[in-house]
């Protein structure tokens, strides 16, 4: 069983767009988004545990994106703001490993159920 991402698109930048994952069966798993642009390698994005209680963002979308999940529609969103040319990849969801620092996430990678991407192009 995969995860599903989609909501992406063409934007101009410092738009918004908000990617949905679908994530039946998956609600007692951390989930992650991580993004792949071209000619790199993929690299994770954001994460949240299976509650929804913490999450975790990497330096560069640090306060523009938000990451929340619905377990009652089985469903991880990425709201992405502010978004900027450097921001278009193809983005992925997966279920997640987590490290914690303390109580708070230090960071996360994905562990399974990769689906296909859905992407996300930010135009200049």
């Amino acid at each position: 069983v995969q995860l599903q991402a989609s909501g992406g698109g063409l934007v101009q930048a410092g738009g918004s767009l908000r990617l949905s994952c679908a994530a039946s069966g998956f609600t007692s798993y951390a989930i992650g988004w991580f993004r792949q642009a071209s000619g790199k390698e993929r690299e994770e994005v954001s994460c949240i545990n299976s509650s929804g209680g913490k999450t975790y963002y990497t330096d560069p979308v640090k306060g523009r994106f938000t990451i929340s999940r619905d377990n009652a529609k089985s469903t991880v969103y990425l709201q992405m703001n502010s978004l900027k040319p450097e921001d278009t990849a193809v983005y992925y969801c997966a279920v997640a490993a987590i490290a914690f620092k303390g109580s708070e996430i230090s960071g996360c990678s994905g562990l399974d159920a990769w689906g296909q991407g859905t992407l996300v192009t930010v135009s200049s």
